[in-house]
């Protein structure tokens, strides 16, 4: 009678002394030992003595890395079947082998679903924050329902990807918990956790904006992410309406024609064809900037965008944002911030209560540069040439402006702010003194949390950048 936890020390002590003694598969009754067991049943189920004709069994490598895996799932017949397969490999070295063999195919496909369990596991686990800071580390929890008992195995992923935060993970079939110097496992069913916190709203808007409804494969997503996993996750909520709207948004978009740029001369053309004259601007204002950035020629850049994307704000606003470049939806529309990185932008603003209004926001480019692709427009990133042209405007918006903070998003507008060599990520997170009596404040676009594919890593960057708009926020109360 074994705990059946997952160890393969437990299985493997038991099989070699049932191995010593000669008994043979068909007369073994493996049972899974519970609170309830029977403890005479316990008594006369242990091992008889060795045979005195035993020799030692020995197996491959092969098959004991099979064994680990195997004995993490939660089917009660595998430990007599990994019992027959140590049995039959005494007789047959090569039997692992032997792909159409009964006991050899079950044994792989239970190895694979615990393997395919384990990944889920790494991918669904939705961390939420808990209980106040300790000694700098922030403590978090996790609920997740496996299918195996894997626990114990997929444990160190989470001690290695999250080392420097204290967390819980509870699960029907144990928890496993780091505190930092100690990885504990337990063994113990816990009791289901209904857990939220600030970061799931942010976790849904991002989630909504990279849903794509033209690739929508219901039969392929479920099987990627099954139903029994939705109700653990923030944004599944989202999903029952994203798929019923799909269609409909397909067909928009195919009829959407292509958000193709006029050549920049013939646009030239077309305006002094078209529009009135404009009155003048005063000189030395936003609006007279704005206007003699609107016909900038100073890079090849304007060649293919389709307007100038100057920025926006009050012009006395103490905080200035500044990002890399507009995108495919700020080029069509002429403002900064509007797309997807631009609305993951405003959610992390509001959460940390700064009001985008009070804000003067650009960036370090003021053309879109993409390369064509079909229909579609991909973002390319500027060049240093491109960057240095375009601080001209950037540097008259500063002057103009005169924020007390300026924070650089990403590290495009970290080299158009300042001669810093150092990486974005040694810098980020940090205040510094730069010229003009102003502070610079470096963390990442939205447009990066946006591309990260890792899950965990998504979770603990957003996270982070949450992070940083808090310190943002107590910045400009300290400046004000």
């Amino acid at each position: 009678m074994l705990a059946g936890r997952g160890e393969l020390g437990e299985w493997r002590d038991a099989a070699r002394a049932l191995a010593a003694a000669g008994i043979v598969p068909d007369d073994i009754d493996w049972r899974e030992r519970s609170a309830e067991a029977d403890l005479s049943f316990q008594r006369d189920a242990m091992p008889p003595a060795p045979a005195a004709s035993s020799k030692p069994m020995t197996v491959s490598p092969a098959f004991i890395e099979l064994a680990e895996t195997v004995l993490c799932h939660s089917d009660p017949a595998r430990f007599c079947l990994l019992y027959r397969l140590l049995w039959r490999l005494q007789l047959d070295r090569q039997l692992l082998e032997v792909t159409s063999d009964e006991d050899v195919v079950r044994a792989r496909l239970m190895a694979k679903n615990v393997h395919r369990d384990a990944h889920k596991m790494t991918a669904f686990v939705r961390f939420k924050e808990v209980g106040a800071v300790s000694a700098g580390r922030r403590k978090f929890i996790a609920w997740f329902e496996p299918d195996h008992h894997i626990v114990r195995r997929t444990a160190p992923f989470f001690q290695r990807r999250f080392t420097d935060m204290d967390w819980l993970i509870a699960t029907p079939k144990g928890s496993a918990a780091w505190d930092g110097e100690r990885l504990t496992i337990r063994d113990e069913p816990c009791e289901k956790l209904n857990l939220t916190d600030v970061t799931d709203e942010l976790w849904r808007t991002y989630y909504a904006s990279i849903f794509n409804p033209a690739r929508v494969k219901v039969k392929a997503m479920q099987a990627e992410m099954p139903k029994k996993y939705w109700k653990n996750l923030p944004e599944a909520d989202l999903i029952p309406g994203l798929i019923a709207s799909a269609e409909s948004k397909v067909r928009k978009m195919a009829a959407r024609e292509a958000t193709r740029s006029l050549p920049f001369h013939d646009r030239l053309q077309q305006a002094a064809r078209n529009l009135p004259p404009e009155p003048e601007a005063p000189a030395g204002t936003l609006e007279a900037l704005r206007a003699e950035a609107a016909v900038c020629t100073r890079c090849p850049l304007h060649a293919k965008a389709t307007q100038t994307v100057f920025g926006e704000g009050p012009h006395d606003s103490a905080v200035m944002f500044v990002g890399e470049q507009p995108g495919d939806q700020e080029d069509i529309a002429g403002r900064p911030f509007v797309g997807p990185a631009g609305k993951l932008f405003d959610q992390a603003i509001a959460e940390a209560g700064i009001d985008r209004s009070t804000l003067y926001v650009t960036n370090a480019v003021k053309h879109f540069k993409y390369e064509p692709r079909g229909k579609r427009r991909i973002h390319q990133k500027p060049n240093m040439g491109e960057v240095k042209h375009c601080r001209w405007w950037l540097d008259l918006e500063i002057a103009l402006v005169k924020p007390k903070l300026i924070v650089a998003l990403g590290a495009t507008a970290l080299a158009a702010l300042t001669d810093v060599k150092e990486r974005l990520e040694d810098v980020r997170g940090r205040a510094m003194a730069i010229e003009g009596g102003r502070t610079l404040f470096v963390t990442v676009h939205p447009s990066y949390l946006l591309r990260i594919r890792d899950e965990r890593l998504k979770a603990e960057e957003m996270a982070r950048y949450r992070e940083d708009m808090v310190e943002i926020q107590r910045l400009m109360r300290a400046s004000a």
